[in-house]
């Protein structure tokens, strides 16, 4: 396996239940780079009712960087408010490159600060960290990779110093247009159908395995988030709601076409015609075929992913959320866990669609109003009272 196709050569894993095999992790290689990016201030634009601008900006980090640089050859996580991802050395400047254009385009078009660094591999190895991977696959075609070592944690806290980041802070000096192409935000929030969307984020901190968390947790719900496959999928028929023309169809354009908003408006509404007409009859229209495509929609979504802990987006009643909270409390005081919970009434999800013919297409998920960003930041919280207790 050479450094460069690393991740495009890594054997991917379709059980999920496996996610926590910790030695079928394998290390990314030394030479390469995380691009980590995030939203100054999240919370405050959260507070203002700006998350699916946060969102969408947060996504727009990794559509640009895997259109210049080739999704076989990324690996990402979606934190809500940002991503980190990895990158071989060979294309590091493709990947700054486009990922400027995103600082630059949430500046000037979303009015939101957004910092970004590449952080060499070697570096946060160096700083006691790693960083392993696997790569699930979702369906044919379509992956995302799971991640521990702690390596994310480090270059989000380097990320985060003024002082430490420094030496690998990637600004908009002289950037050029991201390539946004296939990124959208179309679709209604889907509403919870048990009561509430969880956003869940969560890491063993003492004996216990995930794998222990998760069947403890699974006594509490009445089903395992890592096993039951058909309980956690959001993106399902039921709940998927497209208003024509689309309310995000505005934040789209203003990102992904700025300076050209009457071609970006123009091509926006002819592709949702065509989507609406195939999307009321079931006929395929083009390259877009609606059984095919509402079939994988379920399958290509983040709501079960690891970036360093376990992140979860789940519809639970009020019974199962009161039990979760009572679980997860009762663990965190006996020093076996660390979490973060947000909770709200519906989710978002923002797509990233590069062939639909072909079926290349990703998900996003997350919780409402502030979602996995909001839990991020409880999370850090009991981790540092963890650790000085």
């Amino acid at each position: 396996m050479s450094a460069e196709e690393f991740y495009r050569e890594l054997p991917s894993f379709s059980d999920f239940s496996s996610v926590a095999k910790l030695e079928n992790y394998r290390p990314v290689p030394n030479d390469w780079y995380v691009l980590a990016a995030d939203i100054v201030r999240s919370g405050d634009a959260v507070a203002q009712g700006r998350y699916k601008d946060v969102n969408m900006t947060g996504a727009a980090v990794i559509a640009a960087v895997l259109n210049n640089v080739g999704r076989d050859r990324v690996p990402f996580v979606f934190g809500g408010d940002g991503a980190m991802m990895l990158i071989p050395a060979a294309d590091l400047e493709k990947g700054k490159e486009a990922l400027a254009g995103v600082v630059d385009l949430a500046s000037h078009v979303m009015e939101l600060e957004l910092r970004a660094a590449a952080i060499p591999v070697a570096v946060i190895r160096a700083r006691g960290g790693d960083i392993k991977l696997r790569k699930y696959l979702l369906s044919p075609g379509n992956h995302l990779a799971m991640i521990v070592g702690d390596g994310l944690d480090i270059a989000d806290r380097i990320l985060k110093d003024p002082e430490a980041v420094h030496p690998y802070a990637i600004t908009s000096d002289n950037a050029d247009l991201p390539p946004l192409e296939g990124l959208s935000c179309r679709w209604e929030p889907l509403p919870a159908q048990n009561g509430h969307i969880v956003s869940l984020i969560l890491k063993p901190a003492g004996r216990r395995s995930l794998t222990e968390l998760m069947d403890r947790i699974a006594e509490e719900l009445g089903f395992n988030p890592l096993v039951d496959d058909n309980r956690t999928r959001l993106a399902e028929k039921p709940r998927l709601k497209f208003r024509f023309p689309p309310k995000g169809l505005g934040l789209e354009v203003n990102l992904a076409s700025a300076g050209k908003h009457a071609r970006g408006w123009a091509k926006g509404l002819f592709e949702c015609v065509f989507f609406v007409w195939g999307y009321a009859t079931g006929f395929r229209v083009g390259p877009f075929d609606p059984k095919k495509y509402f079939r994988e929609l379920g399958l290509n979504t983040d709501h079960r992913k690891v970036g360093d802990s376990l992140q979860l987006v789940l519809d639970l009643t009020p019974q199962q959320l009161e039990a979760l909270e009572t679980c997860l409390a009762s663990t965190y005081d006996e020093g076996e866990v660390i979490f973060g919970m947000h909770v709200s009434g519906e989710a978002l999800m923002t797509c990233f669609v590069q062939d639909i013919g072909n079926s290349q297409h990703i998900h996003f998920v997350d919780g409402s109003n502030g979602g996995l960003s909001m839990a991020a930041a409880e999370f850090k919280q009991r981790q540092a009272i963890l650790k000085t207790a």
